[in-house]
């Protein structure tokens, strides 16, 4: 539905965009994540219209929009703040749109029901927004940008001023009015958990460049790169070096670790003397204070170095005999645990040879 090709924004030297190239399609919820500075704002506003890039090119159904002023645009974009107008009713807020085309008061009436009943907030046209909930703001806003019935709808950071329980909550209603509505998203935001919540694929930007386009689960499991690994979640990055192949594992001599086997990482070319680091989540990591190391396993003894109390699950920092730090993740709810580990404790580590996944340097 919506093509970027090699889409370049340059600012004064600093290039904001890099030759991106993206492909969404129609109905999906599509988001754009990375660190402040990695060009996914500016990326939505040219797709929006409010800025030209230097060079490339965005085709909506296969035509150039580049030449399309925004408000001829067939999308809507929907800020942090919601921008809903404060002296006007919610139904003259949705209705805005509709009368700066021309639409009867007829048709405007019909349609901006219809929107309320969209958004499940049929009884709120005669309200102002000042009266409103966060949740029910966002739904107004929403329920504004589709009345002209877009093909795109644009979401910036929508839910960042939000406390923690309405974020999640609303992060549920996104997903169901989406789904609902079946029209194309595309969110912007630089929360990790968020984005592995809402979204269908993920396109995850670094310095003005796609690291990553992938399926949340795919990306989380399987990093195509250092980068992706280290931003999304939380992930021992153990740098090495391949020193032999074994069909379908490779022995890799991990620095402070020495040498370990782990699984040859599949449509990755690999040859010896190749630099790789091996991306392992803390969950996929056994600790306890006594462990028998399994057949298909690599094991290491240390001490607990730190640890972060997270209600249902604690975060250790493993400090290994030789000094080196690993972190593994241990739910609080485990058969057995008496207690948590405290800081000093000695612990055992251990994790099969396919709980990691191995990137190319």
């Amino acid at each position: 539905m919506l093509e970027i090709r090699e889409v370049s924004r340059n600012f004064a030297g600093f290039n904001a965009l890099d030759r991106v190239s993206l492909q969404i399609e129609a109905g999906e919820f599509f988001t754009l994540l990375g660190p402040s500075g990695c060009g996914k704002t500016t990326l939505l506003r040219l797709i929006a219209g409010f800025d030209q890039p230097d060079g490339g090119d965005i085709l909506l159904d296969g035509k150039s929009i580049i030449a399309t002023p925004p408000e001829r645009r067939p999308l809507h974009t929907i800020f942090q703040n919601y921008a809903l107008f404060p002296h006007m009713t919610v139904a003259e807020n949705i209705a805005f749109p509709l009368r700066m085309v021309g639409c009867s008061e007829t048709e405007i009436k019909q349609r901006v029901a219809e929107a309320l009943q969209d958004v499940s907030l049929p009884d709120k046209g005669q309200q102002y927004p000042e009266s409103l909930s966060g949740g029910q703001k966002q739904r107004i806003a929403i329920a504004r940008a589709l009345i002209n019935r877009p093909r795109l709808l644009l979401l910036d950071e929508p839910l960042s001023a939000l406390d923690a329980q309405l974020r999640e909550q609303m992060q549920l209603e996104l997903i169901k009015l989406q789904k609902e509505i079946g029209i194309t998203f595309i969110y912007v935001t630089h929360d990790q958990g968020e984005a592995l919540a809402l979204s269908q694929r993920i396109a995850v930007m670094n310095s003005g460049r796609v690291a990553q386009v992938d399926e949340p689960s795919r990306l989380y499991e399987y990093p195509g790169n250092r980068f992706v690994a280290d931003f999304i979640g939380q992930c021992n990055l153990l740098s090495g070096e391949v020193m032999q192949l074994q069909g379908e594992r490779l022995l890799v001599n991990l620095q402070g670790l020495g040498e370990v086997q782990t699984i040859t990482p599949a449509n990755t070319s690999v040859d010896v003397g190749n630099q790789c680091t091996l991306t392992l989540r803390p969950e996929k990591i056994r600790i306890s204070s006594k462990l028998e190391q399994g057949e298909n396993e690599v094991h290491f003894k240390g001490a607990v170095h730190d640890m972060l109390y997270l209600g249902d699950v604690t975060v250790y920092k493993v400090e290994l005999a030789n000094g080196m730090l690993l972190e593994a993740l241990l739910a609080n709810s485990s058969a057995g645990r008496a207690r948590l580990f405290e800081v000093g404790d000695p612990v055992e580590v251990a994790w099969g040879f396919d709980a990691g996944h191995l990137v190319m340097d």
